[in-house]
């Protein structure tokens, strides 16, 4: 994992943290570890303690937005790091618009993903 810099750190205003999202989920911890280690959720380390966190636009209730996991793999295949992912998703695209997150919260995904691919050109 990832610790991601001050910078992308301020792009992202709500983190939480595994328990936090085995809570939400209604799972235990380990399962949710297992949806980061399976690319389904994005976590990186921050904080003082480096502990896990996932920024809170990925989460929708009970369970994982809609289209994320799609998006992360196709950044993945790009070649981003953990960090530039959460850069991408968290920065203002004026084509959309807003980040490619609020998008993806407002099932608009397939724009997101469109973007995503253009990436690889």
């Amino acid at each position: 994992m990832t610790e991601i810099d001050a910078k992308t750190d301020a792009l992202v205003p709500d983190w939480l943290t595994v328990p936090d999202i085995a809570e939400r989920f209604g799972v235990e911890v380990t399962r949710v570890r297992q949806l980061i280690k399976e690319g389904q959720l994005l976590a990186v380390r921050r904080g003082e303690n480096r502990a896990l966190h996932v920024p809170a636009a990925f989460i929708d209730g009970d369970k994982v937005v809609k289209g994320l996991t799609g998006t992360l793999t196709l950044l993945r295949d790009d070649g981003f790091t953990p960090e530039e992912m959460v850069e991408w998703l968290f920065t203002p695209d004026p084509s959309l618009p807003g980040t490619p997150a609020q998008a993806l919260a407002e099932n608009r995904g397939t724009e997101v993903k469109r973007r995503a691919q253009a990436l690889a050109v």
